[in-house]
């Protein structure tokens, strides 16, 4: 039994290629969609969003001496090319898949519609939020908050490498302590790096839970969406440690 029923699920970039400098891995990506079916498959109606890690940073960019607006709407582009792989990919498998822009884009791809949106997750297809918010300056983070309270999604799901929060940083750390559940303050305090800014107060301010956890663990994202708590962190209203 799950505990939530729609969710959206923040993706790196660099999930999407592997062990590989940049681009995309066919093995990577595959199971990314193995993932994903099993969910879709028990009635989870799923948001995806993508960043652009793998192919270009706008703000890497910009401290190159780049024009910051430029080197954002870069980005932009590059969480396009991202979700149409992904979308490539899920319908070569037999699972529905739209994927819509902030940016004008046809007929690369649908213009943002949240009532399209709704109606498609309803239907068991899997919706792709790509370029951003359509404006520079913000992060996939944001992206991913703003889109996730737009389609009424029940939690922010972000995808990581590390199995949760930390007191500090586990590679470094051996005595870094797991956090099962944090307060948006107590993370905001610790300055705990769950979100930027933005994404965080957004999510704060209309109680979204976001829970971090291990992408690549075997069965994490059944846990998770179970409401297992011994793998990753929940960051809500109440604390429970």
């Amino acid at each position: 039994m799950y505990k939530y029923k729609r969710v959206l699920i923040k993706v790196s970039g660099e999930a999407l290629k592997g062990s590989s400098s940049s681009g995309y891995d066919a093995d990577s990506i595959r199971l990314l969609v193995e993932k994903i079916r099993t969910v879709v498959d028990n009635g989870i109606e799923l948001v995806l969003v993508f960043g652009a890690g793998n192919i270009w940073r706008g703000i890497t960019g910009a401290s190159n001496g780049m024009d910051r607006v430029s080197a954002d709407y870069m980005g932009m582009l590059a969480t396009v090319m991202n979700a149409l792989c992904v979308r490539d990919a899920l319908e070569n498998s037999g699972i529905s898949a739209l994927v819509q822009t902030s940016i004008p884009m046809e007929p690369v791809a649908a213009r943002y519609n949240r009532f399209e949106a709704e109606k498609a997750l309803e239907s068991g297809t899997v919706v792709i939020f790509a370029g951003g918010t359509g404006s520079p300056f913000f992060t996939t983070d944001t992206t991913a908050a703003l889109r996730a309270l737009e389609t009424h999604c029940q939690a922010v799901l972000k995808a990581t490498k590390v199995d949760g929060i930390y007191t500090a940083d586990p590679f470094k750390d051996p005595n870094a302590v797991r956090f099962s559940t944090i307060t948006y303050e107590e993370a905001l305090s610790r300055r705990l790096k769950v979100m930027d800014s933005t994404a965080f107060s957004m999510c704060s301010d209309h109680d979204l839970p976001i829970i971090v956890f291990n992408f690549s663990e075997p069965e994490s994202l059944n846990r998770v969406l179970s409401g297992d708590t011994t793998i990753g962190t929940i960051v809500c209203r109440e604390s429970s440690h």
